[in-house]
């Protein structure tokens, strides 16, 4: 363990891989070694595992993320290989590659910290905004267009199912009587009104933003396709 510790340090550079030693321990990188990370982000897990010798595949539905990890990995380019697409579709972008099976898949799910520190892409509800929270910019979904036209049973629904919201059906009502809503603080403030007025834990539109991102990018579906299919291009042992 000390010696990942060691090759641990110094990789959070754009984002801060999240459980880097466990990571490390877990997938145990190595020369002959082919990893994929499904979620490569800014490339702060692959620049570890890469550091260890291993191949890395390196999936991303988001092009600046993928340009940002592939610049920044460039030392590794002969064993790097960046691959824009949803982890969703895993089998098919690795047998693109003629990679058939793989000695470990990582999924760090969730949202990074340069997502965050992006106004321009809505993820965060402390910076003016649009409302759009779409991983990849191609996809015509965006939690504007939820915010907007979605009903209110079904906006509760989500703020629910995928925040945990105990105030959804609240905020769904707030929602719906401010429309149109365009902006990540318009939301943000809206949502707060709804909260009781006290000291909070956590923002009180954590849990609204956290359920329209996996609304807008279908996180919970997309896992739920990508899970057999790791299991599938694994080797065994």
């Amino acid at each position: 363990m000390p010696a990942v510790m060691e090759h641990g340090r110094g990789f959070g550079i754009f984002h801060e891989p999240v459980l880097l030693a466990e990571v490390l321990n877990f997938l145990a990188p190595a020369p002959g070694k082919v990893i994929v990370d499904a979620t490569v982000g800014t490339g702060g897990h692959a620049e570890a595992l890469l550091s260890f010798g291993a191949k890395v595949v390196g999936i991303d539905q988001d092009p600046e993320s993928l340009r940002i990890a592939t610049s920044r990995l460039s030392p590794f380019q002969d064993r790097f290989f960046p691959v824009q697409g949803n982890f969703r579709s895993l089998l098919a972008l690795l047998r693109e590659l003629g990679v058939d099976k793989v000695d470990g898949v990582l999924f760090d799910l969730g949202l990074s910290s340069w997502h965050l520190s992006q106004a321009e892409r809505g993820f965060s509800f402390q910076k003016e905004g649009p409302l759009d929270m779409r991983m990849d910019p191609d996809n015509p979904i965006t939690a504007e267009k939820l915010v907007n036209e979605l009903s209110e049973r079904e906006l509760a629904r989500i703020l629910w199912e995928y925040g945990e919201e105990r105030y959804a059906e609240r905020i769904a009502k707030a929602i719906v009587k401010n429309r149109p809503i365009k902006t990540t603080t318009e939301l943000a403030r809206i949502v707060a009104a709804c909260y009781p007025p006290r000291l909070h834990r956590i923002h009180p539109a954590t849990r609204t933003f956290q359920a329209l991102r996996i609304a807008v990018n279908d996180e919970l579906s997309a896992l739920a396709e990508a899970l057999p299919q790791a299991l599938e291009v694994l080797k065994p042992g």
